[in-house]
């Protein structure tokens, strides 16, 4: 295991210098899951467009392009796409994020935002019904880089 990226030699946390990194085509899709219970999914499923899961795919992708406002040592990046899906299944809400970038660094805060928010947003919503929802498993699920 590595230092951390944020740390320097003598444990002060900075921002990573990426001045020097070249661009590079940058992509990052993360995961969310909100656990919840069968029927708070089936009251979910028979909403209308334009419902909860409508809102909470915008809520992600607006809090993506706030991710340096939030993580304070991220760099703000110039995304170039961000999608947000949310669906509902037996017991859960499955959420997927994916952000994209032409930048000098990764963007897989911006997806991992994004689906946490996305999951934070259907909690919100639906905690009026269901106490008992955890949201869970959020993670990184694939990073790519390519250079322009």
């Amino acid at each position: 295991m590595g230092d951390l990226s944020h740390v320097d030699e003598s444990g002060r946390v900075r921002m990573v210098d990426v001045g020097d990194k070249p661009l590079s085509r940058r992509r990052a899709v993360a995961r969310a899951r909100l656990r919840v219970a069968a029927g708070t999914a089936e009251r979910l499923r028979d909403l209308p467009k334009g419902d909860a899961l409508a809102t909470a795919e915008l809520a992600g992708v607006m809090a993506s392009k706030r991710t340096s406002e939030l993580i304070p040592l991220c760099h703000q990046l110039p995304l170039s796409v961000v999608e947000v899906r949310a669906e509902v299944a037996a017991d859960s809400v499955e959420i997927t994020a994916s952000a994209e970038t032409t930048a000098q660094t990764g963007v897989e805060m911006e997806a991992l935002v994004a689906a946490s928010v996305a999951a934070l947003t259907v909690y919100d919503m639906a905690k009026a019904i269901d106490k008992e929802m955890v949201v869970e498993d959020v993670r990184l699920v694939e990073k790519t880089k390519e250079p322009v």
